[in-house]
């Protein structure tokens, strides 16, 4: 007997109210743009600058005793991350210390380098002192990155604009990149709500999130153009219901199984990725949900061709009118 989370077949209307799902999501967005505008994001060691320290023991590194003889130097953001490498002996452990730029300094001063090392020394009898390198990462390489992270994660956008546009009509494309902006902002608000550290795996999770809210974007809208020309006298309203409940058992499996293994993650998977499998969790969640309510919504709103065989005049706006 297989496992059904939705039924074979259903009949649910998900447009009988498309105004109050446009304003919740309008207002999420108001609000994750505010949280942003007022607090700000809680700027990892990537984007702040900062100093990486690269240690070798001859013993098993334990993070958990590392992060404890630090923490009462108090300097603020410190990832601590063992390296494993096949090439490295049987008594060489190695570890990355990124500990983040201090107030009115570019970097981590020596007297303070000097301290960690003692701390370090008395959790680890094995630590080889002096470190193996210390590097800095000022607020100019910082800024760079940030810039970087905002064309990449504009250009991943832009190019989905065209491919859906290539691929179906314009108005499928914008309805599409506006269930993305939506994920973004959503993203980054509940980040700046919660002042989750954000760096570059956040950037990567993100990215991550717009491909997966895309591939459910993209399921849907297939079946709409496949219904579009199957029921060619049904109104576009009908065909978007019709189609959404016929993919929406895959949808919700897609995306039970893939929080089942992010939350299984999120438990056992560490400090490390714990703000990235997070940044993954809640963004199949609300990209699910605009697949469904925002981009079909939009759509919906738009109108569409119904014959791609001939050139239409009034593409686009013949259904614009709908009452839902």
């Amino acid at each position: 007997m297989r496992l059904k989370l939705v039924p074979q077949q259903t009949s649910f209307d998900f447009f009988s109210r498309w105004k109050i799902w446009l304003g919740i999501s309008g207002l999420m967005m108001v609000i994750a743009f505010a949280s942003f505008m007022l607090q700000g994001l809680n700027f990892g060691i990537d984007f702040r600058g900062g100093t990486t320290i690269r240690t070798e023991s001859t013993q098993p590194i334990d993070v958990g005793a590392y992060r404890e003889a630090i923490a009462p130097l108090e300097l603020g953001d410190v990832s601590i991350t063992e390296i494993f490498d096949p090439t490295f002996g049987p008594d060489e452990h190695v570890a990355m210390i990124r500990i983040q730029a201090q107030e009115g300094a570019e970097a981590v001063s020596a007297d303070m380098i000097t301290q960690v090392g003692e701390v370090l020394a008395a959790a680890d009898a094995g630590l080889k002192l002096p470190f193996e390198s210390v590097e800095s990462v000022g607020p100019k390489v910082s800024g760079e990155l940030i810039q970087t992270a905002v064309i990449a994660v504009v250009l991943a956008i832009g190019a989905v604009l065209v491919y859906i546009w290539l691929r179906f009509e314009w108005q499928f494309a914008l309805g599409a990149v506006a269930a993305l902006v939506h994920d973004v902002i959503l993203t980054i608000g509940i980040f700046s709500e919660l002042q989750i550290r954000f760096d570059l795996a956040i950037i990567a999770a993100l990215l991550t999130i717009v491909g997966y809210s895309l591939n459910d974007t993209v399921v849907v809208f297939d079946r709409v153009r496949e219904n579009l020309r199957k029921y060619k006298k049904k109104d576009l309203k009908e065909v978007l219901n019709i189609s959404i409940n016929e993919t929406l058992s895959r949808t919700v499996m897609t995306s039970v199984t893939t929080l089942l293994a992010l939350i299984s993650l999120y438990v056992l998977g560490g400090d490390v990725i714990r703000g990235f499998v997070f940044a993954m969790i809640w963004g199949v969640i609300v990209g699910t949900y605009s697949s469904v309510f925002v981009a079909s919504t939009i759509l919906l709103w738009l109108g569409v061709k119904r014959d791609w065989s001939k050139p239409s005049n009034t593409a686009g706006n013949q259904f614009a009118n709908i009452d839902a």
